[in-house]
């Protein structure tokens, strides 16, 4: 393990290094773009017959990296609550409403219309996939990546409010789609289809059990950090919230994702106006936004080097141009066309329905879900079209989501 990490660590970086001197992109655009590049070169030279193993030891080291493990047990609470530690909650509490129904509202219907249309659209191009497989799909790539969407969002230049309502719906529909992804996986697993009851208390149990426990965990972190005032014990407390929050969760099957995220939200707000000095603060703010810069690189560069797992064929490949068109739609019907109609009652500027249409960003959370798929041949054809609208999603619309925001809004990119 340890062998893993340092190779990771240090791939990353000098992937890192190359994009700052060479490419200037974004850091996580930038490394997963090279990262890309790297792994199709390998599978060409190997088709040429030029690679002398390189291609081979690529995918023994990518083998024996669990990446969903990795993301879901691992990168991932560390992520969600450095994500939330910024999120100003007394802004974000205008939109609660907003943001609870885009998060919760909107993914069951991505979930569902995503599903079905795929459903109904592959055997137009040659891919078989059965309707569970079709709405597991569905449930896995509708949720917008919060890894994805607050690095790009950055540096794009967004109205503070419309990045605010982006921020907090990928946060929250995180948790969600987690959810629904793991009582469709259940469904598959035991052949059963539980009783709306019986969803309906899943939902709830992980849900506000997530969201109570995250309320409880940062409650009493706060009331430490109030208590001292050392920064060194502070950063420490914070650091075992994460790890050890994340692990209780999990042993008490509710959502660990969204109780991360309720949990920076109370110590980045509650804990920064009246729990720490400015000398913690300075520290805390320093530690967790290298922690989220670090682990966002490594976690970008592990999805460009993902893709000399996978097998594409021709149909897969149709397969995934048709889901990078459903994806997109879905996310113009289920939150674009909702902000429009009710621009009143979301009070966003003109032109946010563009903008969070576009700004729907996959990334790590839906290769690893679609990785913890039991194998098979449906596992492979769900992996294959994951990881096309997740190409997509960060280097196409990653890369255009500064210009998308100009022209809708009128506004210039941040430099």
């Amino acid at each position: 393990m340890l062998d893993i990490a340092a190779i990771c660590l240090v791939f990353t970086a000098v992937l890192a290094y190359l994009n700052h001197r060479l490419t200037k992109l974004p850091t996580t655009i930038g490394v997963m773009a090279i990262a890309l590049a790297l792994s199709l070169a390998m599978v060409g030279l190997d088709a040429a017959g030029l690679d002398h193993g390189l291609r081979q030891y690529e995918e023994s080291f990518i083998r024996s990296i669990d990446f969903s493990d990795v993301l879901m047990q691992g990168m991932l609470s560390f992520l969600l609550f450095a994500g939330a530690l910024h999120v100003d909650l007394g802004a974000l509490k205008k939109y609660r409403w907003q943001v609870g129904a885009l998060a919760v509202v909107g993914t069951l219907a991505s979930t569902a219309v995503v599903g079905g249309a795929m459903w109904l659209a592959l055997p137009y191009v040659g891919v078989t996939l059965p309707l569970l497989h079709c709405l597991l799909f569905g449930a896995l790539i509708s949720p917008t990546d919060p890894i994805a969407v607050m690095g790009i969002l950055k540096s794009a230049g967004a109205p503070k409010e419309l990045e605010l309502v982006i921020a907090g719906e990928s946060l929250f529909n995180d948790g969600v789609g987690v959810v629904v992804f793991a009582l469709l996986l259940g469904v598959l697993s035991s052949g059963n289809t539980p009783s709306l009851a019986t969803a309906g208390a899943l939902l709830l149990r992980e849900g506000l059990g997530g969201i109570a426990f995250g309320f409880l965990l940062g409650y009493v972190v706060y009331r430490m950090l109030k208590s001292i005032d050392q920064y060194q014990v502070e950063v420490l407390l914070t650091l075992a919230a994460v790890m050890g929050g994340y692990s209780l969760a999990s042993h008490l099957h509710i959502s660990g994702p969204l109780a991360m995220v309720v949990c920076g939200l109370i110590i980045g707000n509650g804990g920064r106006a009246r729990a720490m000095s400015g000398n913690t603060l300075r520290y805390i703010d320093m530690f967790w936004e290298l922690v989220d810069e670090i682990l966002n690189a490594v976690l970008f560069v592990l999805i460009g080097l993902e893709v000399i797992l996978i097998a594409f064929s021709a149909p897969l490949l149709l397969g995934g141009v048709l889901a990078i068109a459903i994806t997109l739609a879905s996310r113009w019907l289920t939150v674009g066309l909702p902000v429009m109609v009710g621009r009143g009652w979301f009070a966003l500027p003109t032109g946010a329905s563009h903008v969070m249409s576009w700004g729907g960003l996959r990334g790590g959370i839906s290769v690893a879900l679609a990785l913890s798929l039991p194998g098979g041949p449906e596992r492979e054809t769900v992996l294959a079209l994951t990881y096309c609208v997740v190409v997509f999603s960060i280097l196409v619309q990653g890369l255009t989501m500064g210009s998308v925001i100009k022209k809708a809004m009128g506004t210039t990119p941040a430099a």
